[in-house]
């Protein structure tokens, strides 16, 4: 199944996946606001819905939504009142223009062999002393879920790797057991790093 039905699912299901009872990830958006500094630039990736990013911007920090699905988007800019930027991952181009990165599952739709890329732009488009926030569904093999959605599902080891040999320092992940969208049980991976 090729990885473009995942972009078809949001962009068909985009009012209900943006509008379903979701609870915002608090603890973590709180941890991960922490390590920054008041107002700091942050840019959330795959903002989905914009609950995430509404939170931020309430926070007073100075956030930058961005959404693969355009219909999404436009999901997320009704919640937010502000422009959400239609982009794909392998689209980023920043360069230091960044305090902190939030990727709440959505880098865990990337195909296993460009996430080195995608992290090395990420990395790029962090100021140094950057932070990144992203989760996975865990795994060993990549797949696609009920939906037809495309997921990497790497190890904890793998994504270690990969951030070690991208440069990035501050490693750390941690898993724990949660669900998702599908409703299934899903263990999953919350990555943290520093640029």
């Amino acid at each position: 199944m090729p990885p473009d039905c995942t972009s078809a699912f949001y962009e068909e299901n985009a009012e209900t996946y943006a509008n379903r009872a979701r609870s915002l990830p608090k603890q973590r958006l709180d941890a991960f606001l922490a390590g920054l500094a008041p107002g700091a630039a942050i840019l959330e990736l795959g903002c989905g819905g914009g609950q995430d990013s509404d939170y931020m911007l309430s926070q007073g920090f100075d956030v930058m939504p961005t959404d693969g699905s355009a219909k999404l988007a436009r999901q997320a800019e009704v919640l937010i009142g502000r422009p959400v930027r239609v982009m794909l991952f392998q689209e980023l181009d920043a360069d230091s223009a960044f305090d902190g990165v939030w990727a709440q599952a959505s880098l865990l739709h990337v195909p296993s062999p460009k996430l080195p890329d995608v992290f090395a732009r990420i990395r790029r488009a962090l100021r140094t002393g950057g932070i990144i926030h992203a989760t996975f569904k865990a795994g060993d093999a990549e797949g696609h879920d009920g939906f037809g959605r495309y997921y990497n599902y790497p190890s904890a080891e793998w994504l270690s790797e990969l951030l070690t040999n991208g440069g990035w320092g501050n490693i750390a992940i941690s898993e724990s057991d949660g669900g998702g969208y599908d409703g299934k049980p899903t263990r999953w991976l919350t990555v943290s790093a520093e640029r």
